[in-house]
């Protein structure tokens, strides 16, 4: 995955929850844009149940290591 698709991802309006699936197999959903983060080389993904937007912690994932990226299929709602 590279910084522009992880971008293009995070900023598309309406926000469509997506997951996020690691080489090792490790998958990490992606609830609100505010909830991952990028750097030139990594995915910062917000992780545990969020209190007043702030997640519990948070998985810090090489982008090389991102083997695929699934929309949202569990029928939650989009987020704006």
């Amino acid at each position: 995955m590279t910084v522009q698709t992880s971008r293009e991802l995070l900023t598309q309006r309406p926000f469509r929850l997506f997951r996020v699936i690691m080489s090792s197999g490790q998958a990490y959903e992606v609830r609100h844009p505010e909830m991952a983060w990028l750097t030139r080389s990594d995915l910062l993904v917000g992780i545990g149940d969020s209190e007043e937007g702030v997640p519990a912690g948070f998985r810090i994932d090489s982008l090389p290591h991102v083997a695929t990226v699934e929309p949202n299929l569990t029928g939650a709602p989009e987020q704006n």
